[in-house]
């Protein structure tokens, strides 16, 4: 993780709650806005099966788009939770304002959210939020908790190179590589590109598809603690809703190419 980014992650976790902070950075500008000031800007949405708590949740909250003056629809974001998780966004979607459309949730330190579980904290003091996700295919990686900061960043050819496949490579393994972009990258690296703080390499020092049996992946992909249960496992599964059967595929088809492209770390 680039050493700005952990340094920001650090001066934001370890403010309270009533001091909470949303970094932005666009256009290489930084504004910082406090819980206080989005409370008073924002208004109340109701959110469907929310990812975070499974169940229906209200907010106060701010039109993402709103604050993103200066971003065209072609530009990458980057959002930053607490515990590494960085979700891959493309700027697009957070600029709707109808549709599927994006919400910065604020949590107000007199009306605390519910903890995650009873040894987790809440999602707050800020998480990007989906009303209608359904209409723009949104994922459950599309939704940060727990979020510090809300980024522009250049494009992932240009960061990492290392996560390209072939040029030469199919239909299957590209579509694949996009899949993994919304999917994976918010929580794992793979020949050590990327930012995420949160989970494995994916293909440093094996790739999955090589010590998985062919049968297996997918099953874990779909419900990990169906295969290895501990308590201590984050990774969450993904339904059909969330990742078709043909889009798992894809995602194979990239991994599999990728195992023969290792970086020499």
């Amino acid at each position: 993780m680039h050493a700005k980014l952990l340094s920001s992650l650090l001066l934001l976790t370890a403010l309270p709650l009533s001091a909470a902070e949303l970094l932005l950075e666009i256009n290489g500008q930084q504004t910082r806005y406090s819980t206080e000031q989005l409370l008073k800007q924002a208004q109340a949405i109701q959110i469907t099966a929310d990812i975070a708590y499974k169940r229906d949740m209200t907010y106060q909250a701010v039109p993402v788009a709103s604050l993103l003056t200066g971003v065209n629809a072609g530009d990458q974001l980057q959002a930053v939770a607490s515990d590494g998780f960085a979700a891959e966004l493309p700027a697009a979607p957070l600029l709707n304002r109808e549709g599927a459309r994006a919400w910065v949730a604020i949590e107000d330190p007199a009306k605390p959210w519910p903890k995650l579980s009873s040894n987790k904290p809440s999602a707050g003091p800020f998480y990007l939020v989906w009303t209608d996700p359904q209409a723009g295919q949104i994922g459950p990686e599309q939704w940060p908790f727990q979020m510090v900061s809300l980024r522009q960043v250049q494009s992932l050819a240009e960061r990492f190179p290392a996560l390209l496949p072939a040029a030469n490579a199919g239909t299957e393994v590209q579509v694949g590589f996009a899949q993994f972009q919304k999917h994976c990258l918010a929580c794992h690296r793979l020949n050590g590109a990327g930012d995420s703080a949160f989970g494995p390499d994916l293909n440093i020092p094996h790739n999955p598809t090589e010590y998985f049996n062919t049968d297996y992946l997918p099953r874990y992909i779909r419900d990990p603690q169906s295969l290895r249960r501990w308590p201590q496992a984050r990774m969450p599964g993904f339904s059909l809703q969330a990742l078709a059967d043909a889009e798992l595929q894809q995602l194979l088809a990239y991994l599999r190419h990728m195992a023969t492209r290792k970086a020499q770390l």
